[in-house]
């Protein structure tokens, strides 16, 4: 399957910052990257509609994703977007369950259940990120507490939705540190996310792509993806420069 390169870019750059960012990374990359990866840019809500244009403007091979979605079609929630409004800005995929939505702001397995859920029905990918903290690893209770994620997440979802997901395995304790799981426990813990999904709906998992995400960057992203059931990264810091997004991307120079 083709590998994804989605780049997370948080709470970073104002919407001209990240104009000058997608058209970067646009110009350092060349039609045989963009046949071999698909690449994927996730700005701020703030940035989504001057990303969309430019991209088709200049009719670049970049997706847009969103970072953050609420899960009810419309209602009285102040400062929550819709799956309908991110859909309508032609959002290909939409992050759900980012750790640090599930630290920083309660989100929990139920929550993002219906996240996914949402943007699944609005004809958009979902991202559904899941991990353990360096407490649970060291406690010997990684695979168990990312299995449940896994589990709890995607309840109600079916094999018929595989080519519209993506699971993104981004251990909590690599987020931003500047440390990253080395490949084999990234590997290894991308195998039990697969089982845990076959087990769920059968053969039609090994068509599941799961990325690995945390502290991803040029030196380690060939190892990670070097093992069998990575199939792409979610990179945060090191896609906020064209450069260095670039050559994770190009990861197999």
């Amino acid at each position: 399957m083709k590998p994804l390169m989605m780049g997370n870019w948080k709470m970073n750059a104002t919407h001209l910052e990240a104009i000058q960012m997608v058209q970067k990374l646009h110009y350092r990359l060349d039609s045989d990257d963009f046949d071999r990866v698909e690449v994927v840019v996730a700005p701020p809500f703030t940035s989504l509609r001057s990303i969309q244009t430019i991209i088709e403007a200049d009719r670049m091979r970049i997706g847009l994703a969103a970072q953050n979605v609420h899960w009810s079609p419309a209602g009285a929630f102040t400062g929550e977007v819709s799956a309908a409004m991110l859909a309508k800005l032609n959002v290909s995929s939409v992050i759900v369950g980012h750790s640090e939505r599930r630290a920083q702001f309660a989100e929990d397995d139920e929550v993002v259940n219906k996240k996914a859920k949402a943007v699944l029905a609005s004809g958009m990918t979902a991202v559904v990120c899941v991990g353990e903290t360096l407490d649970e690893r060291e406690s010997g209770r990684a695979e168990d507490v990312v299995v449940g994620q896994v589990r709890a997440s995607l309840r109600g979802l079916s094999s018929d939705d595989i080519p519209h997901l993506v699971v993104a395995y981004e251990p909590v304790w690599a987020i931003g540190t500047g440390r990253s799981a080395g490949p084999d426990d990234a590997g290894g813990m991308a195998t039990v996310i697969r089982q845990s999904c076959t087990s769920m709906w059968g053969a039609g998992a090994a068509q599941l792509r799961i990325l690995y995400g945390g502290s991803v960057n040029p030196g380690n992203v060939a190892g990670i993806m070097a093992k069998r059931d990575v199939n792409g990264a979610l990179v945060g810091g090191a896609s906020l420069d064209p450069d260095t997004f670039a050559s994770v991307v190009r990861y197999w120079v």
